[in-house]
């Protein structure tokens, strides 16, 4: 099954990103010659992480009939100073609020997310990644 999402330039560094009907725009900082009219490219990455593993862990707690009131996912991330600069290291922080949760069956939602469901987090250990110019 293959997967189309259009990219199309705007303005100085500003792109907007067309994904399943819906319009998102990514720009660089002032510093880097953006405007910042949105998010740059690398926290959206962690942002699909956090938020493909969020859906997975929010379904499979219910599945296990969790009572959670409330459920956020806080990422931290180390970025070589080196380009490319890239996350080193990714730190999920799983925060769960509700009446009699238990710790080893959450624990186990998030293993199963980590290790079997999410596949934003299965990409970014294998993902190829080829090009192909094309002059219009």
């Amino acid at each position: 099954m293959k997967k189309t999402i259009n990219i199309n330039w705007k303005q100085n560094m500003a792109f907007e990103a067309k994904i399943d009907g819906h319009s998102l725009i990514i720009d660089a900082t002032e510093k880097v010659g953006g405007q910042n009219l949105g998010p740059t490219p690398k926290p959206l990455l962690m942002a699909s992480l956090g938020g493909c593993t969020a859906m997975d862990v929010i379904s499979l707690a219910k599945k296990m009939r969790q009572k959670v009131e409330s459920f956020d996912v806080e990422m931290e991330a180390d970025l070589t100073e080196e380009h490319p600069m890239r996350y080193t290291d990714i730190k999920l922080i799983y925060k769960f609020k509700g009446e009699d949760l238990d710790r080893v069956k959450l624990e186990k939602a998030v293993s199963l997310s980590q290790n079997r469901y999410c596949g934003v987090s299965a990409t970014l250990d294998t993902v190829n990644i080829t090009s192909e110019v094309v002059i219009l």
